[in-house]
């Protein structure tokens, strides 16, 4: 089995010790792609080389909704001249999104969300999206400006905003939430939903999986993540790789 981790954030210094060390652990368990969402300006100018030194690991750049109030002014026209400069290991705009756990006030997140899914149909790429406690609102602002295609990373909501977002195009993110007995309501979405809406992730050195509490995530897990889909599915392991790669595929523009 091959497996693509679609949300790891292979860039932050939990790896900075033996990050090629790393890569290399996770991809002798099968992982043999995985996406590095940008999270803030300080980091894109990074990632096209990280990414380069490393086989079967790509990015994207954005705005997260937790570096929307520290950004500069005119990060809007930095991201678009970005973009401009990025290789073929760019496959998304994000990570963007909204978060009903901070701060920064709604308009202020709806703000930054919508200038870069504006950029994102100019430049037909897909969007990495966050969402926590704001499902809703996302799905409100993604009708107005509906994406070439993309995913909400971490999903753990209902069955009927899974549904909503699928019509949309956007796919969900399948992480460590799901290996958790008692996330009784995501494990039943996620088993619902028709498979070829779903992709998987680790959100890594983030999202622990269960047994693993309070140490750092890390993409040689994400066959784990697999596991659990495959148990609350009833499928077998192999076959739903199979269809999981081909969505991640599709969804990144590599079939």
């Amino acid at each position: 089995m091959t497996l693509t981790d679609s949300h790891c954030h292979f860039d932050f210094a939990a790896f900075d010790d033996d990050r090629p060390g790393h890569w290399r652990r996770a991809r002798a368990l099968g992982v043999h792609r995985l996406v590095i969402p940008g999270v803030e300006e300080a980091r894109w100018p990074a990632l096209p080389g990280l990414c380069a030194s490393l086989p079967g690991v790509y990015y994207a750049l954005g705005l997260h909704p937790w570096w929307v109030a520290r950004a500069a002014a005119g990060w809007q026209k930095k991201l678009a001249l970005a973009l401009d400069d990025a290789d073929e290991r760019c496959v998304a705009l994000g990570e963007m999104g909204l978060d009903g756990n901070i701060a920064l006030t709604a308009a202020e997140q709806e703000a930054a969300l919508n200038a870069q899914l504006r950029l994102a149909r100019e430049r037909s790429l897909p969007v990495i999206l966050h969402s926590h406690k704001t499902h809703d609102q996302l799905l409100k602002w993604l009708r107005r400006t509906p994406p070439v295609g993309g995913v909400v990373h971490g999903f753990s909501g209902s069955l009927q905003q899974a549904e909503a977002f699928w019509k949309l195009g956007i796919h969900l993110g399948v992480g460590g939430t799901i290996t958790y007995p008692r996330a009784r309501k995501t494990r039943a979405t996620l088993a619902a939903m028709p498979v070829e809406a779903l992709v998987l992730e680790t959100d890594a050195p983030d999202m622990p999986l269960c047994g693993f509490q309070g140490q750092p995530n890390h993409p040689a897990r994400l066959p784990q993540v697999l596991s659990a889909l495959a148990d609350v599915r009833g499928q077998d392991q192999t076959a739903l790789a199979v269809q999981l790669e081909h969505n991640v595929s599709r969804l990144f523009g590599w079939s």
